[in-house]
């Protein structure tokens, strides 16, 4: 059996701060429990957007996830890479 959905949720908050890049897609967070099917992960980070851990985040073609704090730390930074 798999982690539980409180467990699951904190290892996506974990990754998406120490995460070398500010932005993820979904496919980086299936990773904090191989054993959850994709389906349960994608709900589970929607979950985090609507209680404002996580954010999502375009670059115009793809939405991506984010921690709100970082993405504020980053946005001097855009245009740079």
């Amino acid at each position: 059996m798999g982690m539980s959905d409180d467990e699951i949720k904190a290892a996506i908050i974990e990754k998406a701060k120490k995460s070398p890049k500010p932005q993820l897609y979904i496919k980086d967070f299936y990773k904090c429990d191989p054993d959850t099917k994709p389906r349960k992960i994608k709900n589970l980070a929607n979950a985090l957007v609507r209680e404002g851990e996580l954010m999502f985040w375009s670059s115009g073609s793809t939405t991506m996830y984010a921690r709100p704090d970082r993405i504020k730390n980053e946005e001097g930074d855009e245009g740079i890479n």
